[in-house]
């Protein structure tokens, strides 16, 4: 592996023309697009195609959007470790505040400042950093998997008599909706429109008009939360001593509900599709392995749903790993090509990463994900109730005719297609509302929980007793209080959760009948 170091010192002298030690010398790289279909089809290939430069090459995220990409794994954790020399603050970002970037570009929203958690640095940082912790620490896991499992029975019911249905779309997609709108105290409505923004961003589909759509709408949250406090995430995030105000708040939001949404719906959507296409993690049961959560970190380490993020800026001209690199140009961390790093110990690509949790897909160091736990939950959760009660599913197309987004930050589907043999919705479920039928939705009062009688279960779960919707003046669910008060210390920078590296999907239908009997089992 290239040895990574930093150091500021001038540019290296220019080698003398027809010098024989510079002879072989790769020449110059070429700027690379992570942008269009060629991208998203296969990303791994550019990455292997840029490691030929070592570990940093100049790409290009947006027409007329320079950075360098980080591909390698130390490298990697050198940029991300290292705040002294790159800084989160996109105030930095020449290229915007000299015009060379118009402000509509299609990744400004994803990469200019905001006074939150991630835009920040040194004490500021800590400070935005503190209540995130603290307010997410007040989520009870208990009830935020209740919770998961009940919205999923809510999803199902709608598609299970027609024998298929679109997992992205009818699910994938709207299930961290759901939470996020139970979470914060959301309302659908409004909670609709910040998942249509923050899609619009992630995508860079006029992205200017989403950046807009999610501002106005997360002023109408606050305000409401103003006058009706509740128990959920964003009037903790109100009460906090850190006493943010209503642009930190906005913006505070902004960098939790995109966490909560795009890249949870990949998240999930992602360790579906390995569970339909690849027979590792759903044949292989007599051993003891846990498929699901195998799934998981196989996506986490070959696929994450942010695969090219960790926007920094150098705070001085310095020598990057055998580049030079310019004070205030964009240093982006590719977690995916991080992850696959050919010289990373073989372990890493192998089926013996089962437990292996250092793959970058939560970033590390100082900034790092404050919610990989309650992230890792819900998809955990979303998967095995949909297993569970569709156990016999496979996918309506080959497995290579599945079709990526493109972008430069995410990985993601644009459709999960599948079929199953139809099944009668239970009776239970006929009365429950669904997640788009007026302002209060699926859960009875804005930020309420799922008016359902009983919710569905297999014949070994236990049926939980319906809890009553809040009153309007909650906007909330008291469950989410953890009696322990919130810890006032932020946990320390891990560098994530991880395991095995991935194959390529194959055509062949994973035995969901024996998975689906082992779940309801265990």
């Amino acid at each position: 592996m290239t040895r990574v170091t930093r150091a500021s010192r001038p540019p290296a002298a220019q080698p003398p023309a027809g010098c024989p030690a510079h002879q072989g010398a790769a020449p110059p790289p070429e700027v690379t697009p992570l942008h269009g279909p060629d991208f998203a089809a296969d990303p791994h290939a550019v990455y292997r195609r840029l490691r030929r430069y070592g570990p940093v090459a100049p790409v290009e995220l947006a027409p007329g959007v320079r950075a360098h990409l980080v591909t390698d794994y130390r490298a990697a954790l050198d940029v991300l470790r290292s705040p002294e020399a790159f800084a989160k603050d996109a105030r930095r970002w020449r290229a915007l505040a000299d015009g060379r970037v118009a402000p509509d570009n299609p990744v400004v929203p994803m990469m200019a400042y905001r006074p939150n958690c991630l835009f920040t640095d040194g004490e500021a940082h800590r400070r935005l950093r503190q209540a995130v912790t603290d307010s997410l620490a007040r989520i009870d896991p208990n009830a935020l998997r209740g919770y998961v499992e009940r919205s999923a029975d809510v999803l199902v019911d709608r598609f299970t008599t027609a024998g298929e249905a679109d997992l992205l779309g009818d699910y994938a997609k709207v299930l961290p909706l759901l939470v996020f709108n139970q979470l914060f105290g959301c309302p659908p409505a409004l909670g609709d429109r910040l998942v249509e923004g923050m899609s619009g961003i992630f995508d860079g589909v006029d992205a200017e008009r989403a950046n807009a759509l999610i501002t106005s709408t997360l002023t109408e949250l606050i305000a409401l939360k103003r006058r009706q406090p509740g128990a959920d995430v964003t009037s903790w995030l109100m009460a906090h001593p850190a006493g943010l105000t209503d642009e930190e708040m906005i913006h505070q939001l902004v960098v939790l509900m995109g966490a909560g949404t795009e890249p949870q719906q990949n998240l999930i959507a992602g360790a579906l599709r390995l569970l339909l296409c690849d027979d590792r993690f759903a044949g292989d049961l007599a051993g003891g392995t846990m498929p699901v959560d195998d799934a998981l970190d196989e996506v986490l380490w070959l696929d994450p749903p942010m695969a090219n993020y960790g926007v920094h800026y150098p705070t001085a001209d310095l020598d990057f790993a055998g580049v030079r690199l310019r004070a205030g140009e964009p240093v982006v961390v590719s977690f995916a090509a991080a992850n696959t790093d050919p010289a990373l110990r073989p372990e890493h690509h192998s089926g013996q990463r089962t437990g292996n949790r250092a793959h970058l897909a939560w970033s590390a160091g100082p900034h790092h994900c404050p919610a990989k736990d309650p992230a890792r939950l819900i998809a955990s959760a979303a998967v095995e109730r949909l297993l569970d009660r569709l156990p016999d599913m496979e996918l309506a197309v080959p497995a290579d005719r599945l079709v990526w987004r493109p972008g430069p930050f995410h990985r993601a589907l644009t459709a999960l297609p599948v079929r199953f043999p139809p099944q009668p919705v239970p009776v239970s479920a006929s009365d429950a509302p669904g997640p788009w039928t007026g302002p209060a939705g699926a859960f009875g009062h804005p930020g309420g929980e799922p008016a359902r009688t009983a919710p569905y279960a297999s014949p070994t779960t236990p049926v939980p007793a319906r809890t009553p919707a809040p009153t309007p003046e909650t906007f909330g669910d008291r469950r989410w209080n953890v009696p322990p008060a919130p810890s006032r210390s932020t946990p320390p920078a891990g560098t994530s959760t991880a395991r095995p590296p991935a194959s390529g999907p194959t055509a062949r239908r994973s035995p969901w009948s024996s998975l689906g009997a082992w779940w309801r089992g265990r």
